[in-house]
């Protein structure tokens, strides 16, 4: 007699979101192949106007708040964002709000297993326990003499890992 084995599939679900800050009305066309594939898109503010937000909608879909440059009417961005994905709990922010925003103001206001903030144009990701603090840079106009980059944010069972990657080579 056969017995019968079946196989279950356990397919491990990677999620990958793009971050993307301080665009400033600009997007540079080198966004478009740094953040292909992603699932979703989180802008950390100063946007610039919303033909930025609806081209990054060709990309994947975006939930962007507002920096301290941005309209605080308009309806497509929020103050902060809170959102979970496979466990981990994401919050995006300008970071202006904190004043002089760094990884230790942002943990003591927010808590989050992953801080994502922009303002200061300057790239950073930092590990702090269980907490990853990023700005992945400014992806706008050139300035500060710092390369453009954004950051691509994996999370796979419930652990999560940013990298960033620079616009221009």
């Amino acid at each position: 007699m056969l017995s019968e084995t079946r196989l279950q599939s356990t397919s491990i679900r990677r999620h990958t979101i793009g971050l993307i800050s301080d665009t400033h009305g600009l997007l540079r066309p080198e966004v478009f192949t740094a953040l292909a594939g992603v699932d979703l898109i989180l802008h950390a503010g100063d946007v610039g106007d919303d033909d930025v937000l609806d081209e990054l909608a060709a990309i994947a879909p975006v939930h962007a708040v507002r920096g301290n440059t941005d309209d605080p009417s308009n309806p497509r961005l929020a103050a902060k964002i809170e959102r979970q994905i496979d466990g981990v709990l994401i919050h995006v922010s300008h970071g202006h709000e904190v004043g002089s925003p760094n990884a230790e103001r942002l943990m003591l206001r927010y808590k989050a297993d992953v801080i994502v903030y922009g303002h200061t144009h300057r790239q950073l990701i930092e590990q702090h326990g269980d907490v990853i603090v990023v700005n992945p840079g400014a992806a706008g106009p050139r300035r500060f003499d710092v390369v453009p980059s954004v950051a691509l944010l994996r999370i796979e069972r419930g652990r999560a890992q940013v990298t960033l990657v620079p616009l221009e080579a």
